[in-house]
């Protein structure tokens, strides 16, 4: 992949040369990106940052914004595999906006600022790699990436670029107080967390299994499948691997838990201040063996911090709840109830906690673009994110090798299980590779 991208862009002025060209006054105004300059009857440059929506199923028409007929055109690309779905992209994006068929393609055009990947999964990080390297920001659906190497290039690439990376998550903004309050240690150390659906964190484990009796059929004729499976392993064509239903399918994505666990444990992860760490042991309860294609239901998962901290996953699906109240954060000295937050025990703990300074958290995307600064936004970054999706992932991996794991959140390494280590870094079918 790293050399299919370096010829493809192998004429672009590099960023290096461009800051280069900036500090001797001899910067090229062609390369300049279209918020930064304004024409004559379009917004103020600072109003207006052009997106390319690559992907525009069922989360993809949300990326859209319609350009409207007095207004700039915001909305210049839209991209997808499956024409009847580009057929709605372009509709609902409107005049000026033109369709693709081909990634790379869009890519090329030096009026996109931004590209929301909005694909399934398996294409998040290539799609999202090689975006920056073409000089744009990115916006990426959750989950960040399908694989923990993935994350990690990831991180690489935007320092490497300059660019901005944020992941399309609930977000971390309501959840201020809730980082105040941990915090400041009101409710003291070690602290457990539980992410159930009685707290509002859906994995949505039974909606998102897997069939594993699938019988091939023809692929449609608005389908590109080939394209559509990219650097995953050829499998003969099933409606239901693709579209929404690919989230149940371990070459894609990893079930409920991978395609929802983004909007539950990025907020445990900023509000226990473990953006930078992860687990040192991970343990599941589910059945065993796992199925090799179908991603199937689980039970519960430990993660424990070497602190003591602990995060406890459960689905709730095999009615195995812990027994007794629980509450949703607790520690030695105190306890939130519910995670919207609004009780504790003893009450009055938040506003104990007011006055211990937190940085806000409500920079949106398109203002990072602006100010070129990746720190305090709402959603996720990409350091956050892909810590915070490595929890999923080393889950799922619990569960196919169907035992404990010992994590390095150093070496970003599972030890001592070389089975389980293949899980982190996989093979993507050729001429895909990261």
């Amino acid at each position: 992949m790293a050399e299919l991208l370096s010829r493809m862009f192998r004429k672009r002025t590099s960023r290096r040369e461009f800051i280069k060209r900036l500090s001797t006054g001899t910067a090229l105004f062609s390369i300049v990106p279209s918020y930064v300059l304004a024409g004559r009857g379009h917004k103020a440059p600072s109003d207006t940052v052009t997106r390319a929506v690559i992907g525009t199923g069922g989360m993809g028409m949300g990326h859209i914004q319609p350009n409207r007929d007095d207004g700039p055109i915001e909305t210049v690309a839209v991209c997808d595999v499956d024409s009847n779905h580009l057929a709605e992209g372009l509709k609902k994006a409107g005049r000026g906006c033109e369709g693709y068929s081909d990634f790379r393609k869009v890519l090329e055009r030096r009026d996109v600022d931004t590209v929301h990947v909005v694909t399934p999964p398996h294409w998040h990080a290539l799609i999202s790699i090689a975006a920056m390297q073409a000089g744009k920001d990115v916006l990426s659906e959750k989950p960040l990436t399908r694989f923990i190497q993935e994350g990690r290039v990831e991180c690489a690439a935007v320092e490497r670029y300059g660019r901005i990376l944020l992941v399309n998550s609930y977000g971390r903004g309501d959840f201020i107080r809730l980082r105040r309050l941990i915090a400041s240690g009101l409710l003291g150390s070690p602290l457990t967390v539980r992410a159930a659906k009685r707290f509002g964190c859906n994995f949505k484990v039974a909606e998102w299994s897997g069939r594993t009796n699938l019988v091939p059929e023809s692929v449609p004729s608005a389908l590109d499948y080939d394209m559509w499976l990219g650097p995953a392993p050829y499998k003969p064509y099933h409606p239901h691997r693709v579209h929404q239903s690919f989230r149940c399918y371990w070459d894609y994505d990893g079930g409920g838990l991978a395609d929802m666990a983004q909007h539950w444990i990025d907020p445990i992860q900023y509000v226990l201040g473990k953006d930078g760490t992860g687990p040192d042991t991970v343990e599941t309860y589910a059945p065993w063996p796992a199925h090799p294609d179908a991603v199937l239901m689980w039970g519960r998962a430990w993660l424990r911090y070497a602190d003591g901290t602990t995060i406890i996953f459960d689905s709730e699906e095999y009615g195995d709840q812990e027994k007794g109240e629980h509450a949703y954060i607790e520690g030695p000295k105190g306890r939130v109830l519910e995670r919207d937050g609004t009780k504790t025990d003893p009450p009055g703990l938040f506003e104990q906690s007011e006055s211990y300074p937190v940085p806000p958290r409500d920079k949106s995307f398109d203002e990072a673009v602006k100010t070129r600064d990746n720190t305090n936004t709402a959603k996720p970054n990409v350091w956050e994110a892909h810590r915070s999706i490595t929890l999923a992932h080393l889950v799922n991996i619990s569960i196919r090798v169907g035992r404990k794991l010992k994590w390095d959140p150093v070496k970003e390494e599972i030890v001592g299980d070389e089975a389980a280590q293949r899980f982190v870094d996989q093979p993507m079918r050729a001429p895909w590779h990261l």
